[in-house]
């Protein structure tokens, strides 16, 4: 298992906990713009990656030659009504998520890891990659995140 970091891929969920710590209901539904994600949206947007992610990694293990699964993430945001549910359930499903898929990666050899299958951007990506890159993408939308709470405050001074 040597090609995947398992720890910093399960340490996503703490990480986003503590990216929310202390926000309250009203700074979590908080858009600047009617086209710009909240915070629950943006965590919203994780679990559906996460489920897509989820999806990806079982279609490359059972042989898939068809090119992996799309989605178009704003449509799936506004279409689910994501900032109108409540965001714990949100965090539950995606905790649940990531340990589902945890128990699958640590079964995995490194033979499992190197498997691979073709990306939406038509590009043959491993299983490794594809870990890797949601705990990345994770990184990209903390800083979403923290640029989020900087604009409400900003909003608050004026």
């Amino acid at each position: 298992m040597s090609n995947v970091n398992i720890e910093a891929f399960l340490n996503t969920s703490h990480q986003l906990q503590t990216a929310i710590a202390g926000l309250e209901e009203s700074e979590l539904k908080w858009k600047q713009a009617p086209e710009i994600w909240s915070v629950q949206e943006v965590i919203s947007h994780l679990v559906d990656h996460s489920i897509v992610v989820s999806f990806r990694i079982r279609d490359i293990l059972a042989g898939t030659k068809v090119q992996l699964p799309a989605f178009n993430q704003d449509a799936w945001v506004s279409g689910q009504y994501s900032n109108e549910g409540n965001l714990s359930d949100v965090l539950i499903t995606f905790e649940a998520l990531l340990y589902y898929n945890g128990l699958l990666i640590r079964r995995l050899n490194s033979a499992d890891l190197a498997k691979t299958g073709i990306n939406p951007k038509g590009e043959t990506v491993s299983i490794s990659q594809i870990i890797a890159g949601f705990t990345n993408h994770l990184q990209n939308h903390l800083g979403q995140i923290e640029r989020i709470q900087q604009a409400k405050a900003a909003q608050a001074i004026h």
